[in-house]
């Protein structure tokens, strides 16, 4: 751990940085995944979705940055590489053999929740450990995960 004069403890700080660094993981798992689908998807509704995805992505890849940089304002080290993410990431693989748009949506509907409430643990962990900052940044990325969720699985709730 890097010296700070943020006023909280060394132990504290360790804590946070191993649970900013499971979330980071995730997050770059994700954005890769669903940058799978962007790159991937077919049907009649490529154009809307292939849209949807890369916000999604762009949005993820913000959250990715925050997330490092709160683990290196706290002296830690951020470990964003594929190779550690992979390691460290609790997502399900996502399958190669997928080019509908539908079963795009379910797969990514599936990884943004799990992110979610993993993003939402974190902020309650980070709160009970005295980080109000960390649960906040936590809580503000669970709101953004929530409203893309909503975005993805509006497609999957359509009668057609």
């Amino acid at each position: 751990m890097y010296k700070t004069k943020i006023d909280l403890s060394d132990k504290v700080r360790r804590s946070v940085v191993v649970i900013l660094n499971d979330r980071l993981a995730e997050a770059i798992d994700l954005q890769s995944q669903i940058k799978q689908a962007h790159w991937n998807v077919k049907g009649p509704h490529f154009i809307a979705l292939q849209d949807l995805f890369g916000k999604i992505s762009n949005v993820v890849l913000g959250q990715i940055d925050l997330i490092a940089e709160r683990v290196t304002s706290l002296g830690g080290t951020a470990e964003g590489t594929v190779a550690v993410a992979a390691r460290r990431s609790k997502l399900k693989n996502y399958p190669m053999s997928i080019t509908s748009g539908r079963d795009h949506l379910v797969q990514l509907s599936t990884q943004i929740a799990a992110v979610g409430k993993a993003v939402r643990s974190g902020a309650d962990d980070t709160e009970e450990l005295g980080d109000k900052d960390t649960a906040d940044l936590f809580t503000g990325i669970s709101r953004e995960l929530d409203k893309y969720l909503w975005f993805v699985e509006a497609h999957l709730q359509a009668k057609e």
